[in-house]
């Protein structure tokens, strides 16, 4: 059994320090939303909300994939980041909704909102937005509870944003309706962002091919190993964003199980997979079988 469990390091300090960051403005925006009843900060304060408990699970999940491999869990927690991104991702997006409607709603019946408040608000969300991106940026997390967390960060950074602009504009011109089209847009680009997240996630979850990686470039590979007759149950998937793994089972010569060299083609294919694809030597299994196993193999496929 292997560990697969990883120190939380670097991305999980990272993750804290962001997670209090977010949610120390977050008490700042609904203070300010109560008091300007502006649409726009009351949507970016709802959206840090959900950042508040999505970086809250993005967290508990990291900390849980750093625990060791078990004979119950052999990959340890490594799938948490998985359904810590997925549940982040579902509450993103309800949120994107909402905003969509709500903007939609307050520019037919607009409000009067102070647009000074909204400048002074929106700076302060943007700058300590900005902040938590440069935390997550040294930090250097590639796996999709990472990624999660910093779109979450990158999409709040783009509401305060709006948040500022629409000040900006209530301030120089008097147009409230600024703040309804600031929370529009800030909808609009949390949508499409959140789904691209919710796909790789969902992909990850129901065990599909890793992205770019061509199976049957997979087994022409395996096919040129010598030895190698051929190769069915081909499999790969991904335990979680960052482990990939594969099986197979192989036909080789009969020969090789009585002369000894089948474990040199195991070796063979092993590395060959590990030298042109993104499988680690560790994590790719082999079954090998002499031709006349087929038989015994009732509904094997390719």
């Amino acid at each position: 059994m292997h560990d697969h469990a990883h120190g939380a390091g670097a991305p999980t300090r990272a993750l804290a320090t962001v997670f209090a960051i977010t949610a120390s403005v977050l008490v700042v925006e609904v203070v300010g939303a109560v008091v300007t009843g502006s649409l726009a900060l009351l949507v970016d304060a709802a959206h840090m909300l959900t950042d508040v408990l999505g970086l809250g699970l993005a967290l508990a999940a990291a900390r849980l994939a750093t625990r060791a491999a078990s004979s119950r869990r052999t990959y340890g927690w490594a799938r948490a980041e998985v359904l810590g991104a997925t549940a982040q991702a579902a509450v993103l997006l309800g949120v994107g909704v909402f905003v969509l409607i709500e903007a939609i709603r307050r520019f037919a019946e607009p409000t009067d909102v102070p647009g000074p408040g909204l400048l002074v608000l929106g700076a302060v969300g943007l700058v300590a937005n900005l902040v938590s991106l440069l935390v997550l940026r040294r930090a250097g997390g590639a796996d999709l509870n990472s990624r999660a967390a910093a779109l979450e960060v990158l999409n709040d950074a783009l509401g305060s944003l709006g948040v500022l602009a629409a000040g900006l504009v209530i301030v120089l011109t008097g147009w409230t309706r600024a703040d309804a089209i600031a929370a529009l847009v800030v909808g609009a680009l949390i949508v499409p962002r959140t789904l691209l997240l919710l796909r790789d996630a969902l992909d990850v979850l129901l065990e599909s091919a890793p992205r770019g990686l061509d199976l049957g470039e997979v087994r022409q590979h395996l096919l040129e190993q010598e030895h190698v007759l051929a190769v069915h149950d081909l499999h790969a998937t991904r335990v979680s964003s960052s482990l990939p793994v594969l099986s197979a089972h192989v036909v080789i010569e009969p020969a090789c199980f009585r002369d000894g060299s089948a474990p040199a083609v195991l070796d063979a294919l092993q590395h060959c997979v590990a030298a042109h694809f993104p499988i680690s030597l560790t994590h790719s299994t082999f079954q090998l079988e002499p031709p006349a196993h087929t038989q015994h193999e009732a509904g094997a496929h390719a």
